[in-house]
């Protein structure tokens, strides 16, 4: 037992030295080439509205009688379909036009972020548990060390919140989104839900070209703090007291 906790020890450090040495700088390297490619650039932000599929209704024009009777009629089978889902247990929304589709230049921007900011989280779950082992007993006095462990320890745990939270921006992107689709459809006529959601559509580009940025700089933090103070990380109780930085 004692030497597979051994052997899970040597694994996670082995792992995090190669992350902080060799992988860290590659992602900066990535990030960095996706930022210079067209799909990131502001220029292209006019660029990402996309056809919701719900055409706006002619109007119907009747008499007065005749707007009576059809009232009438629409209430009596309104009231009817209605009994009917009620039986069903949900209620049955149908577009003429076919189902209404995601945004796709913004779907496609999400698929390529998403598994990245997954990847820094397992990144960061890493090197944690990683200098959490590195961590010594506690004694008096020489805790410099130990300081800037926890110091860096505290940076990654608010990296990784930081990295659900786009990934729950994500999430309220497509609800909202789907909300002000509903609007349309429900509300046909009315052009401000239509420019609602190309409205929305600019801004979760934004937000995710932000969010590139932000992985691309988080990366780059991670990997300066981390290299500037790599002795005092592994070894805290070393006899010098040279400062964080």
């Amino acid at each position: 037992m004692a030497s597979e906790i051994q052997e899970c020890k040597d694994n996670i450090h082995d792992l995090s030295e190669t992350l902080v040495k060799d992988t860290f700088p590659k992602k900066i390297a990535e990030f960095n080439k996706l930022l210079a490619d067209d799909m990131f650039q502001l220029q292209r932000m006019a660029a990402v509205h996309s056809s919701i599929n719900i055409p706006v209704p002619s109007p119907v024009i009747v008499n007065k009688a005749d707007s009576v009777n059809d009232a009438l009629n629409a209430q009596t089978k309104k009231r009817k379909l209605e009994e009917e889902n009620a039986v069903q247990g949900c209620k049955v929304f149908a577009i003429p036009s076919g189902s209404v589709p995601c945004n796709k230049h913004i779907s496609d921007l999400v698929e390529i972020l998403k598994p990245k900011i997954c990847e820094l989280i397992e990144h960061c779950n890493c090197l944690k548990m990683w200098i959490q082992l590195l961590i010594p007993r506690i004694e008096d006095g020489n805790n410099f060390g130990v300081s800037v462990q926890e110091d860096t320890l505290g940076e990654l745990r608010q990296v990784e919140s930081e990295a659900a939270a786009y990934l729950d921006q994500i999430s309220r992107y497509y609800i909202t989104r789907g909300k002000l689709v509903s609007k349309v459809a429900k509300y046909p006529h009315v052009d401000d839900y239509r420019r609602s959601v190309d409205e929305i559509d600019e801004k979760e580009f934004i937000n995710l070209r932000l969010t590139c940025l932000e992985l691309r700089n988080t990366y780059l933090s991670l990997y300066d703090v981390i290299t500037k103070n790599k002795d005092k990380i592994k070894k805290p109780r070393g006899n010098n007291t040279e400062s964080m930085y």
